[in-house]
């Protein structure tokens, strides 16, 4: 039982940086370049900041022996957030371009054939 709750603390820091992503995201929105560009580096250092705080607030709730391996538990679950976000992204990139393939005939010729 104690190591299904060390476990609960990955998915929760995971949640956590998700939720600021998205935030920082709308924030920065409209602004192309360097502050899109950092939003894996913010949450690698915010799960790792995190995963340094649940180590010394909730010390059960972190699967780690010492601060190293609490900050490479958070950075870990940082950088998931990030990956959940880019699955989710080329999840619905792929849908689309495939009802886009929907659209053209067997053929590989989208139309009527009527250019004569």
């Amino acid at each position: 039982m104690e190591n299904l709750v060390g476990v609960v603390s990955v998915p929760v820091i995971t949640t956590i940086v998700y939720i600021f992503l998205a935030v920082y995201k709308k924030a920065v929105g409209g602004k192309a370049g360097i502050w899109s560009a950092l939003i894996p580096l913010w949450g690698l250092l915010l799960g790792a900041i995190l995963g340094v705080i649940a180590f010394y607030t909730t010390p059960n709730l972190v699967p780690a022996e010492n601060v190293i391996s609490a900050l490479l538990i958070g950075m870990v679950s940082g950088g998931a957030a990030t990956c959940v976000n880019q699955v989710g992204k080329q999840l619905n990139k792929a849908t689309e371009d495939k009802k886009d393939d929907a659209g053209t005939s067997g053929d590989g010729v989208s139309g009527s054939g009527d250019d004569k």
